[in-house]
């Protein structure tokens, strides 16, 4: 008998999308978005929406997201020409000492391919964390865009922390996936492993619920005295001194001085006449300008085949072959990235996509006790090796690779989308992109569409559903894995978008292989 190759899901996926003429929300948690639709009946608009979302997956989702990460936003006024971009990106703290960082001669293996840290001090712990800057982003998000008082936009979030995280067997998967370090932290390890070992959905029966520390507590603090508190009023001294006792060096000035940043998206042309904006230069938009150059003599034909393909990873490699040689050692080596990402389109026509992460899963797997804040462990982005580009300094913003994007026909913003997934996220969202807009795939379509992954300039991963001809054909042009596209091990990224059409229709579309993903419309 001859094996056949072993593979952990032996069944076809399908994910349901939503359409309207309305609102619609797209998020990797489907109660998430129900809180961003919420806000839209409420009479909010999509700024508010996306916030609503962004804070209601710090509940749902935390090994995501939350409180303490960071993130990129993109927004898309209806009758407005161009988009603009919230970026509210890591920063180290002012008090990071490089010294304190000592290399143990070996590689480590995480998520990226970095020297080894004494005690993996820059993967987790308190000296891993960089500012908290996703409240400030929120924050400018829904001040300059939204319709909404903050208690109203807050308040779903709220009640779902009240409630607390589905305790299913996702939710064990993933909480299973860091025991081993979230063991280390007392906080962390109360919260999230009950004797010592991740939660488990009864064998029969409705899971139940998680609470997640103080977090209900203190969104109540955020809807009573604003965004402001969390880095200059009691949630921001709760944190100062939280991570003071730990023995880190993120402090009061920190907060006090974490500002996102408001400023016209960059654009890079699109086939057709149109045009896709993008977030800064510290995120994958300079690499996905890049790749639409070498695809632009591209032809595209009915349906994407196998010399498209090629000719995609192509233009992949030869982008990464520069980014890799413009930044020197500036951008990790490899990359899984525990992102999310939520897409939201109102009844007028403006669109939003924010993606935000913690980096690993779990983050820093350090959860705040006085605030129930899981902290991100954004110094991992950070070269620990000295006199390197991306070296660790204080104040210092490391390159990331998120990648919101929004799609425009002339003036009017046509489709958003994003994804998680560390490196993976480019390729993910170009190749959804390019199925929506190049070959006319409906959202639902594209999304059930198998893909291929280039994170690197010498490697390709092809989902095995490829036809046999693209997967032969890509592996004669270069090394070539097949694998799965499963919920774990994660070879794909996670991208979610929306397409609206000049006469107000509007699908969205969730990543099919994300157990909780969903897209919810307005009734």
């Amino acid at each position: 008998m001859q094996l056949s190759p072993h593979v952990t899901q032996n069944w076809q996926l399908t994910k349901p999308p939503a359409s309207g003429r309305r609102g619609i929300v797209v998020a990797q948690a489907r109660s998430a978005a129900e809180a961003g639709v919420a806000v839209l009946d409420a009479g909010g608009n999509a700024a508010d929406a996306a916030v609503a979302t962004a804070l209601a997956l710090a509940a749902v989702e935390p090994w995501n997201s939350g409180l303490g990460g960071i993130g990129f936003a993109l927004i898309h006024q209806a009758g407005a020409p161009r988009a603009e971009m919230v970026d509210f990106g890591p920063v180290a703290p002012r008090g990071l000492d490089p010294s304190r960082f000592r290399l143990t001669g070996r590689m480590k293996q995480d998520l990226f391919a970095w020297p080894e840290v004494e005690d993996d001090a820059n993967i987790h712990g308190p000296l891993s964390f960089v500012v908290p800057s996703a409240p400030a982003g929120l924050s400018a998000l829904l001040q300059r865009w939204g319709s909404l008082p903050l208690a109203e936009v807050i308040a779903p979030a709220r009640a779902l922390a009240e409630r607390g995280l589905p305790a299913d067997w996702y939710a064990t998967l993933k909480i299973a996936n860091s025991a081993a370090v979230l063991r280390r932290y007392p906080e962390s390890a109360r919260i999230y492993l009950q004797d010592g070992l991740p939660p488990v959905a009864p064998y029969q029966g409705t899971p139940g619920f998680l609470k997640l520390g103080r977090l209900a507590d203190t969104l109540a603090q955020l809807q009573r005295a604003g965004f402001a508190d969390f880095y200059q009023g009691e949630i921001a001294t709760s944190i100062a001194a939280d991570i003071r006792e730990m023995g880190g060096v993120l402090g009061s000035e920190d907060l006090r001085a974490c500002q996102a940043r408001v400023m016209p998206a960059q654009e890079a042309a699109w086939r057709g006449g149109r045009t896709v904006q993008l977030a800064g230069r510290l995120t994958a938009a300079p690499t996905l300008a890049r790749v639409l150059e070498g695809m632009a003599e591209v032809p595209v034909g009915a349906a994407p085949d196998a010399s498209w393909f090629v000719a995609f990873a192509r233009a992949m490699k030869a982008a990464y072959v520069e980014r890799l040689a413009g930044l020197g050692e500036a951008e990790p080596k490899a990359a899984e990235g525990c992102t999310t990402h939520l897409t939201v389109c109102d009844a007028a026509g403006t669109m939003v996509a924010v993606t935000t992460t913690l980096l690993s899963s779990m983050g820093s797997r350090v959860l705040l006790p006085s605030s129930g804040v899981l902290m991100n462990n954004g110094v991992m982005w950070f070269d620990p090796r000295p006199d390197q580009p991306n070296s660790l300094a204080p104040g210092k913003r490391p390159l990331t690779n998120m990648c919101p994007v929004i799609l425009r026909d002339g003036d009017r913003p046509c489709l958003a989308a994003g994804a998680s997934g560390g490196r993976r996220i480019l390729a993910s969202v170009l190749q959804m992109l390019s199925f929506v807009a190049d070959f006319g795939m409906s959202p639902e379509a594209a999304a059930h569409h198998p893909r291929i992954d280039v994170s690197d300039p010498g490697h390709v991963n092809a989902d095995r559903r490829l036809p046999a001809e693209v997967l032969e054909a890509l592996a004669k042009d270069g090394p070539t894995e097949i694998v799965e596209h499963g919920v774990l091990p994660i070879n794909f990224a996670c991208p979610n978008l929306i397409a609206q059409d000049a006469q107000g229709g509007r699908t969205g579309i969730s990543d099919v292989v994300s157990p909780w993903s969903a897209a919810v419309a307005q009734a």
